[in-house]
């Protein structure tokens, strides 16, 4: 019995060390998804030197599309390209990468030679919320030639929210002493963005555009709805005005905000 013992024992033992040995020459594998995401990036990486801007620009919307800080910090390098759809497809693909990062890569492209470029970082610093951004913005909103550019920069700020974009908002509906913005869409987009900041100070514009029979009927509905958003009772007048609006959708809008402001 007692050899017995001492023989299983050690079959106990040498079976422990033969177990151990298969588990410690197991290679450790890296997790297939991760490998997939890293060998997807690379091989955007190696388009993004290819001398045809469509796969390059093919290049940068796979890479903003995964949304990874990885991938939008690869994308950074189609900021500089030489094809301006190129750099107008990086200003969103490196978003993922965070505001502290990408807000600093983006305002350049402010001042880019094309309007296309221009509108899109316009866009795309809208999207940070970052108020890193809103001087340059009211900038480009008060000073690019191109309506779409003007207009993107009203809807960033919006996004943002900064209450000071308010004054230069304001002005877009209601200038003193300048010349009058044109283009209704850009008037909407900042009757828009000023009930977006929420601010009581962008009310005297509104209502100013909410009084103004000679502008179209959509720049007039977005600010009786911005006014419903700021909830301030001084534009309670103006848009019980507004209520009786032979236009339908005008008038719903007044009543829509005055339920918001009034019992």
């Amino acid at each position: 019995m007692h050899i017995s013992t001492r023989v299983n024992s050690v079959f106990r033992l040498v079976l422990l060390i033969a177990v151990l040995g298969v588990s410690l020459c197991v290679p450790t594998f890296a997790h297939p998804q991760s490998t997939s995401i890293q060998e997807t990036i690379e091989a955007q990486r190696q388009r993004l030197n290819s001398a045809d801007a469509e796969e390059r620009r093919d290049a940068l919307m796979k890479l903003g599309s995964m949304r990874r800080p990885e991938a939008s910090s690869v994308a950074m390098a189609g900021l500089s390209d030489a094809a301006p759809m190129v750099r107008a497809v990086a200003a969103k693909a490196i978003l993922a990468v965070g505001s502290e990062q990408s807000v600093p890569a983006l305002l350049p492209l402010l001042n880019d030679k094309d309007d296309f470029v221009r509108r899109e970082a316009a866009y795309a610093l809208g999207l940070t919320k970052s108020r890193a951004a809103t001087s340059a913005l009211t900038g480009l909103l008060v000073g690019d030639k191109e309506d779409g550019v003007r207009s993107a920069a009203a809807v960033a700020l919006g996004e943002i929210g900064d209450e000071a974009a308010v004054i230069s908002l304001a002005g877009v509906l209601a200038p003193e002493g300048k010349k009058r913005e044109k283009n209704g869409f850009v008037m909407r987009a900042a009757a828009r963005s000023l009930g977006q900041t929420r601010s009581r100070a962008g009310v005297p514009a509104l209502v100013v555009a909410l009084g103004n029979e000679k502008l179209d009927g959509d720049i007039r509905r977005e600010a009786a709805q911005a006014l419903g958003l700021i909830g301030d009772p001084s534009a309670v007048s103006a848009l019980r005005t507004a209520a009786t609006s032979e236009d339908p959708y005008l008038a719903q809008a007044a009543v829509n905000s005055l339920k918001k402001l009034t019992p």
